[in-house]
């Protein structure tokens, strides 16, 4: 790992108490981008930090995700992971392969 990716764990570390481990041996592609615009937009974008989070010394199977806040955190596996079976492979969080569900709204209700 290099000495600025151990620089940018400890700022992380240091600066948010909470953090999201995230399997990336596929690779990520377009999520990473989508991930980097939610977080943006539901914690702020000083409110959350990225960072390398290698497994058995491979720099670029796994990423870190350091949020302020447990609930925003909550919110990231809901959307993001494949965490509503609460399954870890390795201490990790898998990416979903499928979108969420969209919400349906009630048809409006007519009086008679």
């Amino acid at each position: 790992m290099a000495a600025s990716s151990r620089l940018m764990i400890t700022e992380a570390e240091r600066r948010f108490p909470v953090r999201i481990r995230i399997a990336a041996d596929q690779g990520l592609g377009a999520r990473l981008n989508q991930m980097h615009d939610w977080l943006d937009q539901n914690a702020g974008a000083d409110g959350w930090a990225m960072t390398p989070s290698g497994a058995r010394g491979v720099v670029n199977d796994a990423i870190a995700i350091y949020l302020a806040d447990a609930t925003i955190a909550s919110a990231f596996v809901a959307r993001w992971c494949a965490g509503h079976r609460a399954e870890t492979a390795d201490g990790l969080f898998r990416v979903r392969e499928d979108e969420p569900a969209p919400r349906v709204g009630a048809k409006p209700h007519k009086t008679p």
